[in-house]
């Protein structure tokens, strides 16, 4: 049985499948050229990153955001040469999946495509929550004086999930219990518990659903759905629309950059570049969707490779020359809002500008969705022809010749979600299943790289000998770490306790901690600095430096639990760089004795890190998924995979 979870798909037959047609299975329309291709690595890679998730990296790394956004890209790129070498050799639909089973077989195959089925389906989950924040924003903008039209405003329990907008009210309820009054609760706490204050009510259930993120789901899945003819225009117009906004926003922009918000330019070092990593990353997913569509393309072997390197490329200079202007515009410490662009430019009065952004990002989100929509059932349908999944996930619409079945099933899986998922958990979920998918491509490519009986396609992994480099690299990063970050370093091999951020222990005090807290505040303040009796906790605290915040704290008369996090709490989030290191050591070993290519072993490393700083609670929920794979692959997969079957002729 072991040697059957490992059983492999070998290259010369599923050529010979694709060009029969896979049986009884119908084929699907040859439409797209390298434009069509690009294009959709620029509808999939240009969405929440630029409109949204931007602000976010930029508040936390400064200017120096841009580091981080060609890192990802080069990580991308690497990544992007390994599914262009397995794209040219295997031109067939099944992305990773489908590498997988070549270079590792049944098990492993199984596990990436179950991963990319949670990367698609959460990546979109993801982009319709984006869609809906800008779509009811921008409905609340609407102004028609002549129809006495104010702002369309949706009801707030109707635009958010159950969780956000109960850990919102949860939230409020803590600050305003530590003495923070109303008016002064940000913005994003004030509409969260709103939505849960005035959500209907069924008993004690608090009705609380994403409307419209379910509305942009059904709308897109349609489309998808009546064919990639109509998804290819669909998808041209939307990158045409996004395009010309953001040159307009450069070109305008450029002219409002005040150099003096560049400094300091990494404000908080190296570890405030490194918290966007998520963000950031998330930003580029979708140049990978581009590879299920190989049975779509009229010269995949030659296309695929240059669409996807086309689409990063165009990609990475836009998002550093936005993220350039929008640090240069406005102090990168105001930028942590959900839509930076639009909030750059009312900040600087152009309002016309933020309204045609708000436009532009709805259509630009909608390309994403397009993109992901159109990706997942393709990758259903390729572990369906290979009976991991019932058939009739491979059954092809006669007139559309489109994966019907897959496409409507998909449509379920987003839309019902999307009502109640949380953006932060999804996002995070979304990211961890695609940098594994990258890995096990790059890892393809190492183990397939010196089997001589493997047909080869008209694209080759450029080669270079990784162990004239990595074995430096390494060496070098352990040396690196103890003379420039000693202090880092040294506590986290000695496991350290560090203390709680105000946030997380003002929230995780009782009344009566409280009260202990806010007297000795009283004690610490000049007699001048007390202007209330009600002290404002969160602000005091925030308002310390780091050495009188952890000084503060100390002295505090509560339990060391709250105040710290040590021991196993705070190893369990080293768990993910532990692994990496040790991956790093077999690695090193295995380029040195077996001369691996660099370029596949730089995409491992550079993804696989990348997966790392994700934290310990993604790996749990990614695992969690995995598990549940494993359940439906043995229990249904297995016994009905055609490989199988073929060993029981």
């Amino acid at each position: 049985m072991f040697e059957n979870l490992f059983r492999k798909k070998s290259i010369t037959k599923i050529l010979e499948d694709a060009e029969k047609g896979y049986g009884d299975h119908a084929s699907l329309n040859k439409t797209l050229g390298v434009k069509d291709l690009t294009a959709f690595g620029i509808a999939a890679i240009i969405g929440a990153g630029i409109f949204s998730t931007i602000g976010k990296a930029s508040a936390d790394g400064g200017p120096a955001v841009i580091f981080l956004f060609i890192f990802t890209a080069v990580a991308c790129s690497f990544a992007a040469f390994a599914y262009a070498e397995f794209a040219s050799m295997v031109p067939v639909s099944g992305s990773a999946y489908t590498y997988s089973y070549v270079a590792f077989g049944e098990l492993v195959a199984w596990i990436i495509g179950w991963s990319l089925i949670m990367e698609y389906a959460i990546g979109n989950i993801t982009v319709a929550i984006s869609w809906s924040d800008y779509f009811t924003g921008l409905l609340s903008s609407i102004h028609i004086p002549a129809l006495g039209i104010n702002g369309i405003h949706l009801p707030d329990w109707m635009t958010m999930d159950y969780l956000t907008a109960y850990n919102g009210h949860q939230h409020a309820e803590a600050l305003l219990n530590a003495g923070k009054s109303f008016s002064n609760l940000d913005e994003a706490t004030r509409i969260t518990n709103n939505a849960w204050i005035t959500a209907p009510q069924i008993g004690n259930f608090h009705v609380v659903a994403d409307l419209p993120a379910l509305g942009i789901i059904i709308l897109i899945t349609w489309l998808v759905y009546r064919g990639m003819k109509e998804s290819k225009n669909a998808s041209n117009a939307m990158v045409i629309v996004k395009l010309a906004v953001i040159l307009l926003v450069l070109s305008v922009g450029v002219f409002y950059v005040d150099t003096a918000n560049w400094h300091p330019f990494a404000p908080n070092g190296v570890s405030g570049v490194l918290k966007g990593v998520s963000a950031v990353f998330f930003a580029y997913i979708g140049f990978d969707a581009i590879s299920t569509t190989a049975e779509e393309c009229k010269n995949p072997q030659k296309d695929l490779p240059r669409g996807m390197m086309w689409a990063i490329i165009i990609c990475t200079v836009l998002y550093v020359a936005i993220a350039l202007v929008l640090t240069g515009i406005v102090r990168y410490d105001n930028l942590a809002v959900g839509d930076p662009l639009a909030f750059v430019f009312d900040h600087i009065n152009l309002k016309l500008m933020s309204g045609i952004i708000a436009v532009s990002a709805v259509f630009a989100m909608a390309s994403v969705l397009l993109v992901f929509q159109m990706g997942q059932p393709r990758i259903w349908m390729s572990m369906s022809r290979d009976g991991l999944l019932p058939k009739r996930f491979s059954r092809i619409h006669p007139v559309y010749k489109t994966p019907s079945f897959a496409t409507i099933v998909v449509g379920f899986v987003v839309a019902v979600p999307s009502l109640f998922m949380n953006l932060t958990i999804v996002t995070d979920l979304c990211s961890i299943g695609t940098l594994f998918a990258f890995v096990l491509v790059c890892a393809g490519v190492l183990v397939l790289q010196n089997k001589p009986n493997i047909q080869r396609g008209k694209f080759r992994i450029p080669y270079a000998n990784a162990k004239y480099i990595i074995p430096v690299v390494f060496i070098g990063s352990v040396v690196a770490s103890f003379v420039f970050f000693k202090a880092e370093t040294t506590a986290f091999l000695t496991n350290k306790a560090k203390v709680h951020n105000p946030i997380s222990f003002i929230t995780s005090l009782d009344k009566a901690e409280l009260a202990k807290v806010q007297s000795q505040i009283k004690k610490e303040q000049t007699p001048s600095a007390i202007i209330e009796k009600n002290i404002d906790t969160e602000a005091y605290l925030n308002g310390l430096s780091e050495g009188q915040y952890q000084s503060f704290v100390e002295k505090t008369n509560v339990s060391a639990d709250k105040k710290f996090e040590s021991g196993w709490s705070l190893f369990k989030h080293k768990i993910p760089m532990w692994i990496f290191f040790v991956i790093c050591v077999v690695v090193t070993y295995y380029c040195i004795t077996k001369n691996l290519s660099l370029i596949p072993v730089l995409g491992l490393l550079c993804c696989l890190y990348m997966m790392c700083e994700l934290g310990i609670s993604n790996w749990i929920g990614f695992g969690i998924w995995l598990v549940v794979g494993l359940v439906v692959y043995f229990l249904y997969g297995f016994k009905h995979s055609k490989l199988n079957l073929e060993n029981q002729v």
